[in-house]
């Protein structure tokens, strides 16, 4: 589809060069039957070399080629009113051209807003006085998550307080709908519990789903557009998109380890390879069970999640299930995960993710 619209851009900006031709008799027949004065002309050839920048721009894939497109697209427009007889079906490219426009500068602008809010995170970040684990540290933690912190190699190393994190993957929307790929990045402040995570969804051809969480002081926001355009979903501050961002949070400490170590998460042992722990921010609490191999691997996490943030989502167990793992900058975590709902009807399997690129500690 990318190709076929470079396509029809190239073709259309060609076209308008018929309305410079015609009045320089540059060709000994042309299309065109009204008659075109020379300073009209020298307006076709512009909009042909706008289409043109449109096209390059376009496959360069530099930011600026939406606002040259709508330029060119006004120009073109304008010209086929004039000429409506031999140019009329111009309209239909201007059309298909204008609508890929405003999405892509629509992604454009979302992109804008998640860089400055993640650069607001970042700027937040605590990089000073980086602490090596000691065994001292673990201490008061249950022996099953002792075992964990040495197994990912937390102990001896720095203690983690920022991330940054490379996502890849296939996603559903619903149960009954087709997988589709995504790629994702995401932002963490361990010292100050926060994130900003960031995806992009091949929906269809030639048209993206965009998405966006975040969680900042203990407040949560999801916001989820399709070509960038139409909202899907957009919740924030709520009870539940607040304790749903939580629990994710908790969850996806097994990426930064150390993080269990902080204060505002308390640990207490169900067995021998169970621990409960209970996360806690802007005073309100959230709870989730992590289990673990005998060896100390996290296998699995398991809470209770709103299904969604409406006024009809209820309650519903959210389980994260571990397929693999990889060693990243001396820390050992899973690299691979399945996320899934399990509903009353049957389990609903709606992300399986690849974590590829980690940084730990960032400073910009």
């Amino acid at each position: 589809m990318k190709l076929f619209f470079c396509f029809l851009i190239l073709i259309h900006a060609l076209i308008h060069l018929l309305g410079f031709t015609k009045p320089f008799g540059l060709m000994d027949t042309n299309p065109l039957t009204k008659d075109i004065s020379k300073p009209l002309g020298m307006v076709w050839l512009l909009t042909a070399i706008l289409f043109l920048l449109v096209f390059i721009g376009f496959l360069l894939r530099k930011e600026w080629w939406p606002i040259l497109a709508f330029i060119a697209i006004v120009i073109s427009q304008t010209l086929i009113f004039l000429y409506w007889k031999d140019a009329k079906f111009g309209t239909i490219t201007n059309t298909i051209i204008l609508i890929v426009s405003i999405s892509a500068y629509s992604s454009y602008r979302f992109n804008q807003m998640v860089i400055d809010e993640t650069n607001k995170l970042i700027a937040n970040i605590t990089t000073e006085n980086t602490s090596i684990v000691t065994e001292e540290d673990v201490k008061h933690l249950p022996e099953i998550v002792k075992k964990w912190m040495q197994n990912s190699g937390v102990i001896g190393n720095e203690k983690i307080n920022s991330a940054s994190l490379s996502q890849k993957g296939f996603m559903k929307t619903k149960p009954d709908s087709q997988w589709k790929s995504f790629s994702a990045k995401q932002y963490f402040d361990v010292s100050n519990p926060s994130f900003i995570w960031f995806t992009e969804v091949d929906f269809m051809p030639m048209v993206n789903m965009v998405g966006r969480d975040k969680f900042v002081n203990g407040k949560g926001e999801m916001l989820i557009k399709l070509a960038s355009i139409v909202p899907v979903v957009n919740e924030a501050d709520n009870e539940k998109i607040n304790s749903g961002t939580m629990i994710r949070y908790m969850a996806e400490i097994i990426w930064f380890p150390s993080a269990a170590l902080n204060d505002y998460i308390k640990w207490e042992t169900i067995d021998e390879r169970t621990a409960k722990a209970t996360f806690t921010a802007d005073n309100k609490s959230v709870s989730g069970i992590f289990k673990f191999s005998e060896e100390g691997r996290m296998i699995s996490f398991e809470a209770q999640r709103y299904y969604g943030a409406g006024k009809k989502a209820n309650q519903e167990t959210w389980l994260v299930k571990v397929d693999a793992y990889k060693t990243f900058n001396d820390y050992t975590i899973p690299s691979r995960c399945k996320i899934v709902w399990r509903l009353k009807d049957a389990d609903f399997e709606w992300l399986a993710l690849e974590v590829f690129d980690v940084k730990y500690n960032i400073k910009d």
